[in-house]
This record gives structure tokens, sequence and C-alpha cells, in this order.
């Protein structure tokens, strides 16, 4: 297979780096980065050569040129803040590009419809990253559910606490405006996953939401969810804090553990050969988990009432 061109909007994030390696490992060349920040030196690790911008207008102006000169680029990844997604998006299929974007693709459900009418009109495809549906312990769950009877209800509870220092609320993360909040930011993939396995949702209960915590309660075509996000390191567990551990995940399922934290280093690169072979994932695949993220940061909570989550008794509302 020819090498495809690359460029990189959003090069000094956390995320930014699995993407530079998986254009790298599936034999692709990066033609050019974007970034505003210029500590951005990671690029010298994969792609030395790449072009470097700092201004917007530079960059398109260079993408422009080499779609004029006959090197068009084939894909833009998107590892830009979650507010700008949209943008990027349209900039890459305006640029007669295919676009990688990490997740969420979109904060706004609308938003999702004049990206179709986008790859309508300009016949390219929006793809973007839900890694956890390739890890091979959730890929075996959803093989095991679906070969259970429909009728089947299962009982999930779903834990995650990645503890952030002050910096976090300082930054476009800490900006409900610009991340989405909490659920938007860190717990979207997770609804995705809990979704593609069980179902669409039937019922969305929030009992508890601020900057840096949220829970709720949501019912799925073929399970209960009780589920529990947080940025504070106080709430992790004691055993856990004393292994010297700043996160804590976990998702049980009738009272079982599902084990899945490791085995996350080689999904970009299989996200990346996917969308290379035209099956990655499309707009039509984030549609559910948007709307639930969206529905519950505008939803009213209601406190501990009814189904929560245990967690929840350790805040005092």
């Amino acid at each position: 297979m020819e090498h495809k061109n690359f460029v990189l909007i959003g090069a000094a994030g956390y995320i930014a780096p699995r993407h530079l390696k998986a254009i790298k490992d599936t034999g692709n060349n990066l033609a050019a980065v974007l970034d505003k920040c210029d500590s951005v030196g990671i690029i010298d690790s994969y792609f030395p050569d790449a072009d470097f911008f700092t201004e917007f207008e530079r960059f398109d102006r260079h993408v422009d040129k080499l779609r004029r000169t006959g090197n068009k680029i084939d894909y833009v990844s998107i590892c830009t803040p979650n507010y700008l997604h949209d943008a990027h998006i349209r900039f890459a299929l305006r640029s007669d590009a295919d676009a990688i974007c990490e997740k969420p693709l979109v904060l706004n459900p609308w938003n999702l419809e004049a990206l179709e009418e986008i790859e309508s009109e300009t016949g390219h495809k929006v793809n973007t990253i839900l890694q956890l549906r390739l890890h091979s312990a959730i890929k075996h769950l959803k093989e095991q559910i679906d070969s259970e009877s429909s009728n089947k209800i299962h009982d999930i509870e779903l834990t995650y606490i990645t503890s952030r220092g002050k910096w976090y609320y300082y930054s476009w993360k800490g900006d409900d405006s610009k991340s989405g909040g909490i659920v938007t930011n860190i717990g979207i993939h997770f609804f995705d996953m809990l979704m593609w396995i069980f179902g669409a949702p039937k019922m969305n209960i929030v009992h508890y939401y601020s900057k840096s915590r949220a829970a709720g309660y949501l019912e799925l075509e073929r399970a209960r969810v009780k589920w529990f996000l947080s940025l504070e390191y106080n709430d992790i567990p004691d055993e856990i804090k004393a292994q010297g551990q700043r996160t804590y995940r976990s998702l049980t399922i009738d009272g079982n553990e599902i084990e899945f934290s490791g085995g996350f280093t080689e999904l970009h690169t299989k996200s990346y050969e996917m969308i290379l072979n035209g099956q990655g994932f499309g707009i039509n695949d984030v549609r559910l988990a948007i709307e639930t993220a969206f529905n519950i940061r505008t939803s009213r909570p209601i406190g501990k009432q009814g189904d929560y989550h245990s967690f929840l008794n350790k805040i005092t509302l």
C-alpha cells in the first residue's frame, strides 16, 4: 500500500504522541504540524522533517499549496481541545482530506448533522478514535453479551477516578464550554463502550454533577448502570492510594470485575489500520454517546435518590 500524507493539528497535548506513533507505525508520512504551543519536541522522535506552524493561517496556506502542487493531504489528524474539533474537521473535509479526530468528536449533537452535510458535499469521511471497542477484553465481553438471550439484563457499576492537579481547572479542560465537562472529557469513551455492548439508553438520571465529579444512573436495553466519575484524589480507595496509584478504574458486571487496565498501548495504531482500510468509526458510531453526555451535563441532578452509586455516600451534597 502506498504511503499516505498526513498533517496533525495539536501536537503538544497528552494524546498526540499516540497519533504520531500510529502514523509512523502504519508506514505513512507526516507532512506538517500545527500547534499554537511550540513545546512539541516529541515530533523529533517520529517525523523530524515535518513542517511546523504556530499560526492557522500559514498552515492553511501550506496545506492548500500542497494540494495545488500534486502533494495533497490524505488525512488530517486532530488532537486539539474538544471545542475546536468541529471546526478542524470542517477544515479537513474542505481541504480534500479525510479527518481522524480524537473523542469527543463534537460537544453538541446538532453539530453531527452539519458534519454529515459536509461529508456529503465533499465526498470525504469523518473518522474518530473509539479505542475501547478494539480492546481484546472489551471485544470478548461484547461477544459474550451478544451470545446471550436478549431478555437478560445486567447490573453494572462503573467507577473511574483519575486525579488531576490544580492546573486542570485553569486549562481548557476545566472550562465546561470548551471541554464539555467531566462526563464528556473523561467519561464519554466509557459510555460509548457500554452502549456498544448493552444497547441504547432508555433512562438517564443524574444524581450529582460538579466540576470535579459526576454520578448517575443509566438504563440501557440490556443493562442497569450506576456510574461515578471523579478528578479528586481523595475519592480513590485507601488500598489503591497505599499502592501509590493516582487513578482508579473499575467496571463490575453482576458483581464480577472486568479487567481491562492493560492492553492500551497499540490501540491507536489498530484504529489507524482500520481507518486506512476503510473501516473506521464514523459519525453514526458516536451519536449515542454524544447525545448521552450532552443530556447528562444539561440535566438537573436529583441528589441521593433512587439507585445511586455507593461512592456518592462519601460526598456531602
